[in-house]
């Protein structure tokens, strides 16, 4: 079955409000097997958002909208459904009587325009709140279910999960989702869809979306099945297929994030990593530093941001600097060599680079990297020229930086 989510309130379109209230209803929806196919936020108008429920409801088994059930006239999501829908409200007693005795509680009297909360859309239930004064309400419609409730999470959460979750599992059929997330680093997303396209077009179920970060391309997969064994037997078939063609370009199966995978990877061979950090300018430690219990195999490391701290942090030859130029392949190689050394670490990365906007030269442009990995083996420079502002340029070091050094751990 199909979902969809409206958030009221014209508050939610400004920069200081952000709609998290679909986030929780997505996800139990999901874990009953229900799709959330839209979302959208709408403003207090009751045209349009009477507009956007007929529309909803003639396309999606499950409509519910949050926020909009307070008492004032900004507050037009009861109006706007009962609209929709061609219903009138009607006003029970009983329910004015509970918000009456919630303020006398709180030792307040109630305004008048509280008597707006206890009008009921015709047909619908009233959900309880135990911790505010609007009520919910669930509506059946031709076949479809439209729940209101309202906004803040203190409440919202409370009553979705007393009074929603047990009659939507009463009333769907027995289905789950279930998801998959494999994460790729070192190729382009076109290069990858390219790749993988001609095999997971072949299926309707599990779908298959691509989402694209600097430097990290995670692949989603959702099957929905009658049993979760049966669902996860999808995925695999899905995922095993994308890994063949992938390999090792996949860093993780489960979702986790590449300084997460590092980390376990070294953690397992009992090994330790430093940092030699220029153009990042602690980016890549903070990252390395993100993950609980990186002090297991952090070491620590070196911010040398200009040639001096190189000399003096790290013991470069200045000979090697004026002859080379801080933004070199022999350069990035003797920080990782050098943190490497300073701290007995089995493992160090360095980077050096312009990051711009301002720096670049015919030579080295901006966006020119070099990113040095000491291991057992010895000591390599790679050299990039990455492309975008200032901190896309920082990002992308720091992700490729991270992606070097698991090829070289998970290559001996």
């Amino acid at each position: 079955m199909d979902a969809e989510i409206i958030a009221v309130g014209s508050e939610l379109l400004t920069p200081q409000r952000i709609d998290t209230n679909s986030l929780y209803l997505t996800e139990q929806l999901n874990a009953l097997g229900v799709e959330v196919v839209a979302k959208a936020v709408l403003g207090d108008d009751r045209p349009r958002l009477a507009e956007a429920v007929r529309a909803a409801v003639a396309r999606s088994d499950i409509l519910i909208l949050t926020g909009g059930l307070g008492p004032t006239e900004d507050d037009v999501t009861r109006d706007a459904v009962a609209a929709a829908l061609e219903r009138r409200q009607v006003f029970h007693p009983e329910i004015l009587e509970a918000i009456e005795r919630r303020f006398q509680r709180l030792g307040r009297r109630m305004a008048d325009i509280n008597r707006r909360q206890a009008f009921l859309i015709a047909g619908a239930a009233a959900l309880p709140n135990h911790n505010g004064t609007a009520p919910g309400q669930w509506i059946e419609h031709s076949g479809r279910v439209i729940i209101l409730l309202p906004g803040p999470p203190p409440e919202l959460q409370p009553m979705f999960s007393e009074y929603c979750l047990p009659r939507l599992r009463e009333a769907l059929p027995a289905e789950v989702i279930r998801t998959r997330v494999l994460r790729v680093a070192g190729m382009p997303e076109s290069d990858l869809d390219q790749r993988i396209s001609p095999v997971y077009l072949e299926y309707r179920n599990p779908v298959t979306t691509i989402l694209a970060a600097p430097g990290d391309i995670q692949i989603h997969l959702r099957a929905r099945s009658s049993s979760e064994a049966e669902a996860e037997r999808l995925l695999e078939e899905l995922a095993g297929k994308i890994e063949a063609l992938l390999g090792e370009n996949i860093y993780s199966r489960d979702g986790a994030p590449l300084e997460a995978v590092v980390g376990e990877l070294l953690r397992a061979r009992a090994a330790t990593l430093s940092v030699a950090e220029s153009c990042t300018g602690g980016l890549l430690g903070e990252r390395i530093t993100s993950v609980p219990g990186s002090s297991d195999y952090f070491a620590g490391g070196f911010l040398a941001y200009t040639d001096r701290m190189k000399i003096e942090l790290l013991g470069l030859d200045e000979q090697l600097l004026s002859e080379h130029t801080a933004v070199s392949e022999q350069v990035a190689a003797a920080m990782a060599e050098r943190a490497q050394q300073r701290t007995g670490s089995t493992f160090a990365l360095s980077t050096t680079g312009i990051a711009g906007p301002g720096g670049g030269t015919e030579a080295a442009p901006v966006g020119t990297v070099f990113i040095g990995v000491a291991s057992p083996r010895g000591c390599r420079a790679h050299r990039y020229r990455f492309l975008g502002n200032r901190d896309r340029i920082r990002t992308l070091t720091a992700q490729n930086a991270l992606d070097l050094l698991r090829r070289a751990i998970i290559g001996g």
